[in-house]
């Protein structure tokens, strides 16, 4: 047995002995989180726009926020008027937010430029260029989300954002989210998530609660990685082992990566309607022979054992992307009008 696989077997077993394993992790300061979130919502926003969706989206939903509701916060300050965070652990403490909120009017107010691989080599898409988008993000976009009225608003509900129903209020998090009915149907413009859909295990039920909430013509956007996180020798030495070597490597940790590989993930979209308008895929070498392969993943595709991670962005149907308008709000071209 190699060295790497035992160690995250023990990780594993240990999770079973009580008292023995606990979650750990240090929340960085509001400095980082806010330029974290800041870089990874204005790529979700820029990439929209470059695959067509060129709008600001009124309402947005984020699957794990983690930490903190930064990233969500730079949406409200592109001009999302509502943002829902939706996780199962309670990682994150709104009440501590405002920091990061401060923080972020800050970058947003001088235009500062999106932080990039120097800065977050982890942190994909990658972009064409990372200057701030003025083009989306116009002076009345701007002047109007960062009008300070509005900030103070958005602070104010911060200490009050935990919440275990649907409302009305700017910012919910909702914690844990398990019936899809948390959040009313067709409310949502845009929902996304970073390096989150990976640990997701009813994969098909979360795809279809996204579908639920999203209104005709809205946006998905997600980047996932597929990648063992440390657990092999290999980046995809993980579709080795066997269903039981990794269920007790997984041990009784509540969230843990499926291995469910892109190929997973595209169908879900195809099969509850979604159309894809832009997708990027992360390759590296794959040096495994087929006969390792542990026999649920024998018939991977020599794609999907090449694919490291996927930023996908993709349209509810039936739907046509429209263009925006001169306040950077996009009119939708829809059946339904939407």
């Amino acid at each position: 047995m190699n060295t790497t696989l035992l160690k995250v077997l023990l990780k594993g077993i240990a999770t079973y002995i009580p008292g023995l394993y606990r979650l750990r992790w240090q929340r960085p300061d509001s400095r980082f989180l806010a330029r974290y979130g800041y870089s990874v919502w204005l790529r979700h926003l820029t990439m929209a726009w470059k695959h067509g969706y060129k709008r600001i989206p009124g309402c947005v939903a984020e699957l794990g926020p983690g930490m903190s509701l930064g990233t969500g916060l730079a949406a409200l300050l592109s001009g999302a008027e509502t943002y829902y965070a939706l996780d199962v652990l309670e990682y994150a403490d709104p009440a501590r937010d405002p920091e990061v909120l401060d923080e972020l009017a800050d970058l947003f107010r001088r235009r500062a430029p999106i932080p990039d691989q120097a800065e977050f080599p982890r942190v994909e898409p990658t972009l064409e260029a990372y200057e701030f988008p003025h083009a989306i993000l116009t002076e009345a976009v701007l002047g109007r989300a960062l009008a300070e009225e509005r900030i103070q608003s958005i602070r104010g509900e911060l200490a009050g954002a935990r919440r275990s129903g649907p409302g009305d209020r700017r910012v919910t998090y909702f914690v844990p989210w398990h019936d899809p009915g948390v959040v009313k149907r067709e409310s949502v413009d845009m929902v996304f998530s970073q390096a989150v859909m990976q640990y997701v295990d009813d994969l098909e039920g979360t795809y279809d609660a996204m579908q639920l909430w999203l209104k005709p013509g809205g946006l998905m956007s997600h980047q996932i990685a597929f990648h063992c996180h440390g657990a092999a020798r290999t980046w995809n030495g993980h579709w080795t082992y066997s269903d039981l070597v990794w269920k007790l490597i997984r041990g009784k940790r509540p969230s843990f990566i499926t291995r469910l590989p892109c190929s997973a993930h595209l169908e879900c979209l195809a099969k509850f309607g979604f159309q894809v308008i832009g997708e990027v895929r992360m390759t590296r070498p794959s040096d495994l022979a087929r006969r390792r392969l542990a026999a649920r993943f024998a018939d991977l595709s020599d794609e999907d054992l090449r694919t490291a991670g996927l930023f996908v962005q993709a349209i509810k149907g039936p739907a046509e992307v429209g263009p925006a308008d001169a306040g950077g709000r996009g009119i939708g071209r829809s059946p339904q009008g939407v």
